[in-house]
């Protein structure tokens, strides 16, 4: 099978075109999925500069946002058969979707949307199951919370789905950050209520909409550029969550608050075989489900085609600018 890898970390152009043997027949709950279409995360660039390959590999693919379609599946497979069209993001160590063909677990794995395209369809897995565990597992907001959430970063793919699941499932207020003209446009269309600029003042911003503190706050990115306005903004007995990697943060300035912190990093429950690993199944499909009703867009804002490393390579440097909007994807 074509796919794209790399033999040692680096830039961007250390991806190849390579060809690899097809995966073998799956077992247990794995499905041996066609992929058809993936989107850029910036785990992609990450594990690309830090990891080389994994135990017993020639190459290291990686790709975890993905739409395809079900070729086989293992003998403890209860939720797909031959020929469904799924969507997910996968498990961190294993090989990724950047490949005609990959084996993924089927407890991390939704049915597509049927009123999406592949491309469109592959925009949304990581980035659904990490805003609706930032959301609803980690803050455990329900449909009946009140409050202001604070998004920062808000235009990126996280803040997009973020911004979408607070406005239509729960009674939040929501005020995200966008720095542009077309940032701003974006999360609007997201359905943030208010917008303020992160390059600003974002504690006199918030006031001067007429909001004294916050009450719930997504960390999305430079977390801890902006700890001290995160300590400042944040009500008491207030939630904070991450998902970014901060050089520096240091909870003691939260504790006056009673201030709850959580981490939300999406690939936990599959890197630890949780017994609850399948929640990012019954996630995935109340996201396929909320897509169908027109409830959640799909956050692609550019598509690129063919699977190459050149492609790649240019969707790779264009996530580390630190300038997209939305899901950059690439159908295959």
């Amino acid at each position: 099978m074509k796919a794209v890898g790399y033999k040692a970390p680096g830039a961007p152009d250390v991806l190849q075109d390579i060809t690899l043997p097809d995966p073998p027949a799956p077992k247990g709950h794995d499905l041996l999925v066609r992929v058809r279409a993936v989107s850029i995360n910036p785990v992609d660039t990450k594990i690309r500069v830090r990891a080389g390959t994994l135990d017993g590999e020639a190459w290291r693919v990686l790709g975890w946002d993905a739409a395809g379609i079900v070729e086989a599946t293992g003998p403890e497979v209860r939720f797909f058969k031959p020929g469904d069209k799924v969507f997910y993001a996968g498990a961190l160590m294993r090989q990724g979707s950047n490949a005609e063909m990959q084996t993924v677990d089927e407890r991390l794995v939704g049915h597509m949307p049927d009123r999406l395209d592949w491309g469109q369809a592959a925009s949304l897995p990581l980035t659904s199951v990490t805003a609706w565990e930032m959301l609803f597992d980690r803050m455990a907001v329900t449909n009946l919370t009140k409050g202001i959430l604070l998004v920062v970063g808000g235009a990126g793919g996280v803040g997009s789905i973020l911004i979408q699941l607070a406005r239509k499932l729960t009674g939040l207020t929501v005020i995200a950050t966008a720095s542009r003209d077309e940032t701003r446009d974006w999360v609007l269309r997201m359905g943030a209520h208010h917008v303020i600029d992160h390059r600003q003042d974002m504690a006199a911003q918030i006031r001067a909409l007429g909001f004294e503190q916050v009450t719930h706050t997504a960390a999305l990115t430079a977390t801890d550029r902006h700890q001290a306005f995160y300590e400042e903004i944040l009500a008491p007995q207030g939630h904070l969550s991450v998902i970014d990697d901060p050089a520096h943060f240091d909870i003691v300035g939260f504790k006056k608050k009673s201030a709850t912190i959580s981490w939300e990093f999406m690939f936990t429950r599959s890197l630890f075989a949780t017994p609850d690993q399948a929640r990012q199944h019954d996630i995935l499909e109340q996201i396929s489900s909320l897509v169908q009703s027109g409830d959640v867009v799909a956050t692609e804002y550019h598509r690129a085609q063919g699977l190459s490393a050149a492609a790649l390579g240019r969707l790779h440097s264009e996530s580390e600018s630190g300038k997209s909007i939305g899901k950059s994807v690439l159908v295959f």
